[in-house]
């Protein structure tokens, strides 16, 4: 057993850090309630493009130049990957990172000549894929994710537009966590370009047709005006739904640590007194047996 001062060193360290924790909790609340309110605002309207985008690409003709939706033979697949910048936030970005490189494998066994090429914002994915030797084609380090307007989404999608249309990718994928609540959340990866025209899931065709409209100049136009806007919205998003995933893993995980550590200062103070007592006795004993003998 460990002596008495050893324990009481022990049983402050421990409330220390149950302090600090329980102030990181605190802050992680507070960016989650900040957050949490902008995602959920922000979701009708990435519900909306999404319908309308998907409806305006059935009017488009075969013969339209739009090469965002134009698919070829894929030989090198961009993964946009968001994680965070800073740590203590439980399985947050090694979840995120574990669904993007099963993904890579599962490629791999079945086309072995595909090359991956990572777009990256946030510190945790950038330094997970750089040890592990992947491809990093640009590292997104500014501005920092708590402070990413939609700017940033526009500088992200001007790149990753860029690169599909040059050539040197063939498709892109975006990985993110999605924000259901505050208790749920998930990693998520889903196709970015090239775009496609299939219909919104959920609507059926009765609905599309009472949705048909006149377009003016023309279809083609008015989809090529809005695809950057939704490219732009649909990362926007991500970035929103992945820093409210953050704040919320963040949360739990310092919440976890903060009733660890209450825990375990309570067994501490518990063999703390124990101890405290064993050693008073033993000293009473010594006491008896001493007075005993000079008697």
């Amino acid at each position: 057993m460990a002596n008495i001062k050893e324990l009481r060193g022990r049983i402050t360290s421990v409330t220390n850090i149950a302090k600090i924790t329980k102030a990181m909790e605190m802050v992680a609340s507070m960016k989650l309630r900040k957050v949490q309110a902008r995602t959920m605002a922000f979701k009708p309207y990435t519900r909306e493009i999404r319908g309308q985008m998907s409806h305006l690409a059935e009017f488009v003709g075969q013969d339209a130049v739009l090469p965002l939706f134009v698919a070829r033979e894929v030989k090198t697949t961009g993964i946009f990957v968001v994680t965070s910048d800073r740590g203590l936030c439980g399985a947050y970005n090694s979840n995120m990172m574990l669904k993007v490189t099963n993904y890579v494998r599962e490629v791999k066994a079945q086309h072995p000549d595909r090359k991956f090429k990572f777009y990256v914002y946030g510190k945790k994915g950038y330094s997970y894929l750089y040890r592990r030797d992947y491809e990093i084609e640009r590292f997104f380090a500014e501005p920092p994710l708590d402070k990413a307007g939609y700017p940033a989404a526009k500088m992200v999608v001007e790149d990753l537009v860029t690169a599909f249309q040059g050539g040197g990718i063939d498709e892109v994928l975006v990985g993110h966590t999605a924000f259901e609540s505050a208790a749920r959340f998930a990693p998520n990866l889903e196709p970015f370009l090239p775009l496609t025209s299939a219909p919104e899931p959920g609507i059926d065709s009765e609905h599309r047709m009472r949705l048909d409209y006149l377009l003016e100049p023309d279809a083609e136009t008015v989809l090529n005006r809005m695809v950057p806007r939704f490219l732009e919205t649909v990362i926007y998003d991500a970035m929103l739904s992945s820093f409210a995933s953050e704040q919320a893993a963040r949360r739990m995980a310092m919440k976890g640590a903060t009733d660890a550590a209450g825990r375990m200062g309570k067994e501490l103070r518990q063999i703390y007194n124990r101890a405290r007592q064993e050693s008073i006795t033993k000293e009473l004993l010594d006491i008896i047996g001493g007075a005993a003998a000079v008697s």
